[in-house]
């Protein structure tokens, strides 16, 4: 029986003639142009099917073999020179990237749970937030409420960092702590905890990183001057290379550019001159150009333009290949070490489970972009500390990508794009002219302080801002398609007070069983400490944290009397921020007072005749969480009236097409005027010039369109409805 199947399936294989497709002609592009032009029935052909980004990069409609010609960069091997074909020569599929999700817990005891929790469950690396009181050097019994009671561990002693780290297999896992403008104190308890534990230090890899140029940008002043930060940052490059060669000691963050709003250009721009500031200064104290970028990190968040942040990891790398190699550093230093993370500035808080998707793009786009290692942020990461399913969800997307999708099998998976290709060149140039442009300036510190930095990143910001307004942009779930069904998520209450008090404690506790006149010398001596001793610094530290000295004591020791730069600070947003106020002043004012805008749709005619335009108001108006009365339709414009008089609503909205709208439109715009004055109406569309004149002269209100300002005619309607003070 089998082998009569067999000879009946070679038959038939050979009676069925070869595929081929020499019956189709090929087209040109012209050819192709005309057929689309056609489609466009009469449009623009340039203004509907090129794209201007916010890069100021135009897409074109199709790309093609043609767009190749004369680039040169992707003519190189996978994992040589730049690394800009892939992050290794194998791809990942025989080095990982780092797994390295984020815990935010606010005690040492909770962190270190969290950290073995998810090294457990598929992270390989404990990456631990802190909160903001230890990232600036301040204990917790000296620091603002407001800067401990935000995510992240709260740490002051050598205890805190033991209890943090216990039982954490650092030889086996990387660390990654970012410690804010210095690691001193930092670096020096996690030496004094691994020597405690037996683990020679030339074990311990990943980052313990600093970043004073990305704080500053941040918080707007340094506690500190920056020559400072530098010397620390040489004494911390110095000892790692002595003690921990494979430990990063230095990181340009970006995150504070692009959670302020800016492009991807200016993110690798801005990003490239800030590491070229470092390592002028390094160079200045002695320190080579292949020992600076051993221990040098970058980290970029990737945002939502999928083959943009391709172009963007792939463009940096180029960028900063040549910059090391005009510095003379060797081939190794060429290629960058960079971690990336989704992006926070695209996340929402209304409908947020769709920030499972955004995280999954921009994952995806990172895993073909290259990088070293990633955090994928937890969907309710803008909007409550993550709990353990969030953050599993998180995590194991990282784990599909590599283990399920084979994202580790393709190497250099955007190599010979038609697309891609050239994209990544057009972005490198113009990010190139932006890095020349800055340091035409004088640098980025000089850029900064000018403002002109901020002022560009604004510009942007409000660009994204304006296209969400006028929904050319489109953020699911709130300024497009609101789940008016949706329940917030819980966001658990938090003894602030009991965690303050307990961390106080901790501290009191510490200082009482310490010599503190021994203490207090060796702090002296770290006030001491310039670069003439390279690396003692760290040193001196931990003999400080060995006897009782607290990290936030240190950090006051190394600054003294001592002020630093100020600069304007660049303000994180999220890109739907102003329509979540929208939506929760509504929100507020409902539940304090019962009312709400009500909004009355005097559809007109059959269903088939409103339901387009009357399913467009509905979701304009829900927006703002507005209540809208909805029906199936009015035969005649006096029952339209006399339905919308009785509904006591703030706003009529006339639904129908653009055939009847002469006809019907200024007809309920009257009679409701004539009965009800005060009532708006509005009509749902873009009339002609000769039915708004119809319309105004009957008394319409306002016109909504798909070209209407979304959220300035939804801000304007809650202020008439008293919604604002």
């Amino acid at each position: 029986m089998e082998q009569d199947k067999k000879l009946e399936k070679e038959k038939m294989e050979q009676d069925l003639p070869p595929v081929t497709f020499d019956e189709f002609t090929i087209p040109t592009y012209d050819e192709w142009k005309e057929a689309v032009m056609a489609l466009l029935k009469g449009k623009p052909f340039e203004k509907a099917m090129y794209t201007k980004t916010y890069e100021d990069i135009t897409l074109n409609p199709i790309y093609r073999m043609e767009d190749l010609e004369g680039l040169t960069h992707n003519k190189t091997y996978p994992g040589m020179e730049s690394n800009l074909r892939g992050a290794n020569a194998g791809g990942y599929i025989h080095k990982l990237w780092t797994i390295a999700q984020e815990c935010d817990a606010k005690t040492p005891q909770e962190a270190n749970k969290m950290v073995k929790y998810e090294l457990k469950k598929g992270s390989t690396a404990a990456s631990i937030v802190l909160d903001t009181a230890t990232r600036k050097g301040f204990d917790a019994d000296k620091a603002k409420v407001a800067d401990i009671s935000d995510i992240g561990v709260s740490l002051s002693t050598l205890a805190d960092v033991d209890e943090l780290l216990k039982d954490v297999d650092l030889e086996k896992f990387e660390i990654d702590i970012y410690a804010g403008a210095s690691n001193i104190a930092l670096l020096a308890a996690v030496a004094a905890v691994c020597e405690r534990k037996g683990m020679p230090l030339n074990k311990l890899h990943g980052a313990i990183t600093a970043d004073p140029i990305g704080e500053l940008a941040l918080d707007g002043k340094l506690f500190r001057p920056l020559d400072e930060y530098y010397d620390e940052i040489a004494h911390s490059i110095v000892w790692a290379e002595k003690y921990a060669p494979d430990l990063k000691t230095v990181v340009v963050n970006t995150d504070v550019y692009h959670n302020g709003g800016a492009n991807g250009i200016q993110e690798v721009a801005y990003a490239m001159n800030e590491a070229v500031m470092y390592m002028r200064a390094m160079e200045r104290r002695g320190i080579d150009v292949d020992t600076f970028c051993r221990h040098l990190r970058f980290h970029f968040s990737i945002g939502a333009n999928f083959f943009m942040e391709i172009a963007k990891l792939r463009s940096m790398k180029m960028m900063w290949a040549q910059i090391v190699k005009n510095c003379d550093g060797r081939g190794e230093a060429q290629k960058i070490n960079v971690y990336v993370s989704t992006s926070s500035f695209c996340q929402t808080k209304y409908d947020p489970y769709v920030n499972l998707l955004r995280a999954a793009t921009q994952s995806f786009s990172a895993v073909v972009g290259g990088m070293d290692g990633m955090f994928v942020k937890p969907f309710d990461h803008c909007i409550r500390p993550s709990d353990e399913f969030s953050r599993r969800i998180a995590r194991n997307i990282q784990i599909m990508e590599q283990h399920e999708f084979n994202f580790i099998q393709p190497i250099d998976p955007a190599g010979g794009s038609w697309y891609l290709e050239p994209l990544t060149q057009e972005f490198t140039e113009k990010a190139w002219a932006k890095f020349q442009e800055i340091e035409a300036h004088g640098g980025l510190l000089s850029a900064l302080e000018s403002g002109k930095v901020q002022a560009a990143i604004k510009e942007i910001l409000e660009s994204r801002f304006k296209n969400l307004a006028t929904r050319k942009d489109r953020a699911v779930g709130n300024n497009m398609y609101p789940n008016m069904t949706e329940k917030p998520l819980e966001v658990p209450e938090i003894d602030f007070v009991q965690i303050i008090s307990q961390r106080k404690m901790a501290i009191t506790v510490n200082n009482k069983v310490r010599d503190t006149s021994y203490v207090n010398m060796l702090l002296s001596e770290i006030g001491k400490r310039d670069f003439s001793e390279a690396g003692s610094l760290i040193t001196v530290a931990e003999n400080a944290m060995r006897a009782g000295a607290t990290m936030g004591e240190i950090a006051q020791a190394l600054t003294g009397d001592t002020t630093g730069e100020s600069v304007e600070a660049i303000t994180a947003h999220r890109w739907t921020e102003r329509y979540e106020a929208l939506r929760h002043c509504t929100e507020k004012f409902v539940a304090e007072t019962g009312e709400n805008v009500n909004i009355f749709l005097a559809n007109m005619g059959p269903i088939p005749q409103h339901k387009a335009r009357a399913d467009f108001v509905t979701s304009f108006m829900q927006v703002a969480a507005f209540n809208v009365l909805t029906n199936n339709g009015f035969p005649t414009v006096d029952e339209a009236v006399k339905a919308a008089v009785e509904s006591g609503a703030d706003v009529a909205i006339v639904c129908s097409t653009d055939a009847t709208y002469p006809e019907l439109a200024p007809a309920v715009t009257s009679g409701i005027k004539a009965v009800k004055p005060e009532m708006k109406v509005f009509l749902a569309g873009a009339p002609s010039p000769e039915l708004k004149e119809m319309c105004d002269a009957a008394g319409m209100d306002d016109y909504i369109s798909v070209r209407s300002n979304c959220y300035e005619t939804l801000l304007r309607m809650q202020k008439e409805k008293g919604m604002y003070n």
